[in-house]
């Protein structure tokens, strides 16, 4: 079915998931699922991130928007009126793929669980995403950028973040171009994310016109980086590159520089929270570089909205790289079910059938979040390219370049 591409409206409403609803995801508009004298079907959605190890500055704020969108849904009429009622439901992946999948485990067992936002990180969403393919559990990423998670072929998997296949070539022209840094040496932790990103880094470097004087792998649990920064410094790059998380990354760039290296450090998004400056430290970290998916919040549309509802619900606390990603992520889910609700009733929307229905409905979104437009391609992929790349600069990220 063709679905509407009418804008949302922020003025109407800061409740995003109700406009998502009423301009329609895709599916059957029938009304039979609407119910408002009986108690309403509890729907489960998995909030699967870092949330005790790992990245945890990235996967606590994921968590934060996904209940700030759970929270908004619950309190507007048009989820009332569809007999729903949503629940948000943690499962603490501490990145890492093992236990990603331990959690993806449980998250399937649950017959109310019916969709994912998650994970974090792509080492964990690609074997988490084969899970939830057997229990025809939808699952949205916000933040795995890996371009296998993808290429798998399951139609119930998809991501609102664009992929290191637009981000590392993004990076190399923001480098060699805008820049000006002709040698690079690159590094990567080892993990689907990190290499994939150093990988497509690397080679849209060379084709820019960049040289790569060295390459070396590192591990994400690594804190001694002191022996590859002495390697580094005798290849004097004009950039180190590295494809990784910034909890190790924060320790590789902040040994780089006390080791007398001066070129800039850079890297993904994996770098891009204020946890990478803490750690490095702001005066090591000063003039280090970050690519980001998108545009930054507060330049969209509905940015302002959304930023004025999460401080209200968390005062005091800024948002983190992917907060808005998971709060568009959850939306997409809530108006799925919504639609599906409406196809085969709200009693049935965690079936089979109904799980069915909120994968096609998925697929079929076509509408304005907060982070921008949001719409799939065929292999679950976002249409939304944008990269923006961010330096630290008194001791905060800041925007250097809006996408290209």
């Amino acid at each position: 079915m063709k679905v509407s591409t009418k804008r949302l409206l922020a003025a109407v409403s800061l409740l995003v998931v109700v406009a998502m609803i009423s301009t329609g995801c895709g599916g059957s508009t029938s009304s039979s699922g609407s119910s408002s004298t009986s108690s309403p079907t509890e729907v489960k959605i998995g909030i699967g991130a870092p949330l005790t190890a790992g990245a945890t500055a990235l996967g606590q704020g994921m968590q934060r928007g996904a209940d700030l969108a759970i929270e908004q849904a619950n309190a507007s009429s048009t989820v009332t009126a569809a007999g729903l009622k949503f629940t948000g439901v943690p499962g603490d992946d501490q990145g890492d793929p093992k236990t990603g999948v331990t959690v993806a485990n449980t998250f399937a067992s649950d017959p109310a669980l019916v969709g994912v936002m998650g994970h974090l990180n792509s080492g964990v969403s690609i074997p988490a995403s084969k899970v939830y393919n057997q229990k025809k559990i939808v699952m949205i990423s916000p933040a795995s950028t890996n371009p296998a998670l993808t290429a798998q072929g399951l139609d119930n998997v998809f991501r609102v973040c664009t992929t290191d296949a637009v981000q590392g070539p993004a990076a190399a022209s923001f480098a060699v171009n805008l820049l000006g840094l002709k040698t690079a040496y690159v590094t990567d932790d080892s993990t689907p994310y990190g290499e994939g990103l150093a990988s497509a880094f690397a080679s849209a470097f060379t084709a820019a016109g960049g040289k790569v004087v060295g390459t070396a792998k590192t591990s994400d649990k690594d804190t001694d980086f002191n022996a590859l920064v002495t390697k580094i410094k005798g290849t004097n790059p004009g950039l180190i590159y590295y494809g990784g998380i910034y909890n190790a990354g924060a320790l590789f760039a902040k040994q780089a520089k006390d080791g007398g290296i001066k070129a800039p450090f850079m890297g993904g998004d994996g770098l891009y929270d204020p946890q990478f400056v803490k750690l490095a430290g702001a005066t090591e970290a000063e003039g280090d570089f970050a690519t980001s998916v998108g545009y930054p919040t507060d330049k969209l549309p509905l940015g302002q909205d959304f930023l004025a509802a999460y401080n209200k619900k968390y005062p005091g606390q800024a948002p983190a790289a992917y907060d808005a990603y998971a709060y568009d992520a959850t939306n997409v889910i809530i108006a799925a079910v919504v639609e599906a609700a409406k196809s085969v009733g709200a009693d049935k929307v965690v079936s089979p059938a109904g799980r069915t229905e909120i994968i096609k409905d998925v697929a079929a979104t076509n509408v304005t979040g907060v982070t921008g437009a949001i719409a799939f391609d065929a292999h679950g992929d976002t249409t939304n390219k944008a990269i923006t790349l961010y330096t630290v600069q008194g001791g905060a990220w800041v925007t250097k370049a809006l996408p290209q």
